[in-house]
């Protein structure tokens, strides 16, 4: 808490003033909501907690000392995802006694996807020690795996865009970060699959698996099939979010949603932010149980019990 104390006191000009801005309005949280950042988002943290959504894929570019910028393009100075949204977040969480919103009962989920020109090993490698640095400066909000037991924090973060990155996560007896799942791992050997402990939720690209584009109603077969892979995937103990919506209009997208919620599915990602927590405020599916957990900021000192799957 020492490290964590001082980080947060020197970041404090750079996030805190804005988090403790949106810390004084009262939101709730919408732990289905997923933002894919669009790229002309320049400062993506605030509309995702102003619109009240659980989650947000932010693109990363490794910088050639390992800082990670903000991408998609050529580093930019200053458009780092420590100043942009790591320090206001874990200062918001810090400020507002460890809660993101008053009513969050469900981990933040915080995607990192390296993306970017320097993409070899070596590159790739530097930029994950120097994200795994920092996440460990802030190590009592995460929520981490050690021992093959998971405890959910504040905020979770998944990584994504590093071909051996299960491998990378693995080799780390206490963790912070997570790995991306898929539904390939509910039909591969134990001995072969991602555990739950190393990939939590398991993420599906809509227009990957389905060919349904929310004009005309669902056929029988792929609801079928959308719910028996949720069921699944709750089964072997893990969430499900589901992303790469098709193009279309709101309307066409809004079916999806709703389809998605019906069958269970625990968050929803996409990239039309105002859109999709409009929806979810509309139309509460109440199905991400499996992710709401009581959350908690830990006391200095003190364990966290083991909460179940984030």
């Amino acid at each position: 808490m020492a490290t964590l104390a001082g980080s947060l006191a020197g970041l404090a000009g750079a996030g805190g003033a804005m988090s403790v801005a949106l810390a004084r309005r009262p939101r709730t949280c919408l732990p289905q909501g997923h933002a894919l950042i669009p790229d002309r988002l320049t400062d993506p943290l605030p509309p995702v907690l102003r619109l009240g959504l659980g989650g947000m894929t932010v693109r990363v570019v490794p910088g050639p000392h390992g800082e990670l910028f903000l991408g998609p393009g050529d580093p930019q100075p200053g458009r780092t995802l420590r100043r942009l949204v790591l320090a206001p977040l874990f200062t918001r969480a810090q400020a507002t006694a460890g809660r993101l919103w008053h009513d969050q009962r469900a981990p933040f989920q915080l995607v990192v996807e390296f993306t970017g020109p320097n993409r070899d090993t070596d590159s790739l490698l530097r930029a994950y020690r120097m994200l795994d640095q920092q996440l460990r400066d802030h190590a009592p909000l995460l929520s981490r795996s050690a021992g093959g037991e998971l405890t959910p924090g504040v905020v979770t973060v998944t990584v994504a865009g590093i071909v051996n990155v299960r491998d990378l996560l693995a080799a780390q007896p206490v963790r912070y970060a997570f790995a991306e799942g898929s539904f390939e791992d509910l039909d591969l050997d134990p001995a072969c699959a991602a555990p739950p402990e190393l990939a939590p939720v398991l993420t599906e690209s809509w227009t990957r698996r389905f060919g349904w584009d929310g004009c005309e109603p669902i056929t029988a077969e792929e609801r079928h099939q959308l719910h028996a892979l949720v069921q699944a995937a709750h089964a072997d103990g893990r969430t499900v979010r589901i992303s790469g919506l098709p193009d279309g209009s709101r309307r066409a997208r809004a079916a999806i949603w709703t389809e998605l919620g019906a069958a269970g599915v625990d968050v929803i990602a996409d990239t039309d932010l105002h859109g999709l927590a409009k929806h979810l405020r509309k139309h509460p599916t109440g199905q991400a149980t499996r992710a709401e957990l009581p959350v908690r900021a830990p006391r200095p000192g003190a364990s966290r019990p083991h909460a179940g799957p984030v």
